[in-house]
């Protein structure tokens, strides 16, 4: 028996997966999206070798990997007859972490959201009642909080269907929640609400660089119009991977719901600028929160647009609801079950940004059967060192 992973090739499904693998001795049913079983191996090898080298991962693959070549946004997720037999037949448990996270688009975020979800549910029915489902955890987001302002949100207060959604994704993974509640009943379920996922709290390198975009253009500017006390609920993903992989394989969670944020402890803009300032030598930015509303007018104006300039402006488009509420979400369940809280965003963001301006926003994937350079795995330079020196080694 195996446990069926979806979004195993994206970034939190990469990194669950290589907990799962490493932690436990679960096998794993994974769905991959391409044309053929060579193609399948290769972008799971792209997936997770930030995680783990190819020798280890080629006797994953042998004996504790099982690939199902399908897409979750077709009927039978895109198998065969006889692979959705065996699909079904074999998965004791799910894990569903396949979303689409483009909260641009309404269409995208129906199909592979809700669509998909409502798929994955069907699969996970036609299990329990074939042998009995020890459990589905489903990874949400926090935004299914809707529209606040200057709060502390708890996990069961969260959804209020009266309150206007920020985009195309809250509002789809708010119905998913909702789906599997009124469709798995009877089965054990854990839904896992991340905040904004930026980095890797133990090592610098990243193949996720879309938020770090945002992040450090704005690290890079002499002011910024937002609050310098609101506070940004940024958590690490090791903190959210480890949290799904081990409550996931534990026999009794204490609760449904968790939210993997940074809760109370979210550091301030002011809190975060000061530790990147005294990381690089630098004076911190000027706040101007008067221009927040100028700013979000040019940010709207120029998003869109081709370029450089345009790109930037699109993506912080995309986030700036995020940055400006003022709001974090209680994260006291998950770290009293894990025994710890999350790592502050102010003790590794520096390597992060550092880490992304260094490869222009690029991870140097390895081809098919290479292994691990040694300077991958190696410790990051004290506070202070400059992309210019590290360039020069």
């Amino acid at each position: 028996m195996a446990i069926f992973l979806t979004g195993c090739t994206g970034y939190i499904g990469a990194h669950v997966a290589a907990n799962l693998l490493a932690d436990s001795s679960a096998e794993l049913n994974l769905l991959v999206r391409t044309r053929d079983a060579q193609e399948a191996n290769e972008r799971l090898w792209r997936a997770l070798q930030l995680h783990l080298d190819f020798a280890p991962f080629e006797e994953y693959l042998r004996s504790r990997i099982h690939v199902f070549r399908g897409d979750i946004t077709e009927a039978r997720c895109g198998l065969d007859e006889a692979s959705y037999r065996e699909l079904v037949r074999s998965t004791d448990s799910v894990i569903h972490c396949a979303a689409s996270l483009n909260r641009k688009s309404e269409k995208s975020c129906l199909n592979v959201n809700l669509r998909g979800t409502l798929e994955v549910i069907q699969l996970a029915q036609r299990a329990r009642d074939d042998h009995g489902l020890r459990r589905f955890s489903h990874v949400s987001t926090v935004a299914v909080a809707g529209q606040r302002a200057n709060e502390v949100v708890e996990e069961d207060s969260s959804i209020d269907w009266s309150r206007s959604d920020y985009d195309p994704y809250a509002r789809t993974k708010k119905f998913c929640e909702h789906m599997v509640r009124q469709l798995l009943p009877d089965v054990r379920r854990t839904i896992f609400r991340p905040s904004i996922v930026l980095g890797d709290s133990r090592r610098p390198e990243t193949n996720q660089f879309e938020m770090v975009r945002a992040f450090v253009f704005l690290a890079s500017l002499p002011g910024l119009p937002f609050q310098p006390g609101a506070r940004l609920d940024i958590v690490p993903v090791d903190y959210v991977a480890g949290a799904i992989s081990m409550l996931h394989m534990k026999e009794n969670p204490a609760h449904e719901i968790y939210h993997l944020s940074s809760g109370v402890g979210s550091e301030t803009f002011v809190q975060l600028t000061d530790a990147l300032a005294k990381a690089q030598g630098k004076r911190g930015p000027m706040f101007a929160p008067s221009l927040e509303g100028t700013s979000e007018k040019v940010i709207r104006a120029l998003a869109g647009r081709a370029g450089k300039i345009g790109g930037l402006a699109t993506l912080l488009k995309v986030f700036l609801p995020y940055l400006v509420w003022n709001t974090v979400f209680d994260n006291g369940r998950v770290a009293a079950e894990m025994g710890r809280k999350p790592a502050p965003f102010s003790q590794y963001c520096y390597p992060l940004l550092r880490y992304a301006r260094a490869h222009n926003f690029n991870y140097s994937y390895r081809e098919w059967g290479a292994a691990a350079p040694r300077e991958n795995h190696a410790a990051p330079d004290p506070p202070g060192t400059s992309v210019a020196q590290e360039s020069r080694r």
